[in-house]
């Protein structure tokens, strides 16, 4: 019962603070599936996309999983090559945002779960500026949208209903944005027409972190290397829009990185296999 009560209380809290430590920000954690969840409602709750936390917990049912059942929080993540202080990053192959404030420690970027677009509406890759912000904005619905479902009104006013959410920054692409969603299910999925969705809970916290003229890369890296206490981790995600071979491009990064020599072969490749999208320890015992 004791152990029951430590698992339902268990909670990951968002990455940022003094979470981190070296390249590797975050926790673990373990959550007990109550009556009547998903790992969707899960998911949100610990600040976690739904492809993450299916990817981190093979076998259990996502939308019915068994009532008891503990399921992994994949709250620990490599920060991105792509991450730079006073840089938004995306990194589409594990559909997460990072922000590291300019002038801040690595231990203060901050991390939020993203969805991105769809099949043939596919977020670009790039780099691209913050050009502009709006709370509470009206969505005018683009052409090509709109020849999708012609039923769309011209304008969707601020409110619970538009698809924008409450704010919405606008990228130097045209019309590809950073915004809320009223369908806050697809965090963590394929699911817009190339824009990048944030939980609503999480909008407003980055609209007021990130400032006007930001600049905001967008990658696909499946495979990050990271330190942490001296320990060497590998993160694996499965990403089939990218053509990367990640064990290829791990042992590129490793070498890149002059630490192939601390590395557990056989643990590299159970990581390799399983790509389960969480930082996995791959360090030779010996060295430690």
């Amino acid at each position: 019962m004791e152990l029951l009560l430590s698992l339902l209380l268990a909670t990951v809290p968002l990455v940022d603070g003094n979470l981190a430590d070296g390249e590797v920000l975050g926790t673990v954690g373990t959550r007990i599936v109550r009556d009547g969840e998903s790992l969707i409602e899960i998911a949100r709750e610990h600040n976690v996309g739904f492809n993450a936390i299916a990817a981190a917990n093979p076998g259990v049912d996502e939308f019915v999983p068994d009532e008891g059942t503990a399921v992994t929080i994949p709250n620990r993540f490599v920060v991105p090559r792509a991450a730079a202080p006073g840089v938004v990053a995306v990194n589409l192959s594990e559909m997460r945002l990072y922000y590291w404030p300019r002038g801040k420690p690595r231990g203060e970027i901050a991390s939020f779960p993203v969805g991105v677009g769809m099949e043939g509406w596919h977020t670009p890759l790039g780099t691209f500026t913050v050009v502009g912000k709006t709370a509470n904005p009206t969505w005018i619905p683009p052409a090509s949208i709109r020849r999708e479902d012609p039923e769309l009104p011209a304008r969707v006013p601020p409110g619970p209903d538009n698809p924008l959410g409450t704010h919405a920054l606008r990228l130097s692409s045209g019309s590809i944005m950073i915004h809320g969603t009223d369908k806050p299910f697809g965090v963590g999925r394929k699911a817009s027409h190339g824009c990048i969705r944030l939980y609503p809970e999480d909008i407003p916290r980055l609209f007021e972190l990130v400032p006007v003229k930001t600049r905001v890369t967008i990658v696909r890296e499946p495979v990050k290397v990271g330190l942490r206490g001296g320990r060497v981790y590998v993160e694996i995600h499965d990403d089939p829009d990218s053509d990367a071979d990640v064990a290829k491009e791990a042992t590129r990064l490793l070498a890149a990185r002059g630490i192939a020599d601390r590395v557990d072969q056989q643990r590299l490749q159970t990581a390799l296999e399983q790509r389960r999208g969480i930082p996995v320890d791959v360090s030779i015992e010996a060295f430690f």
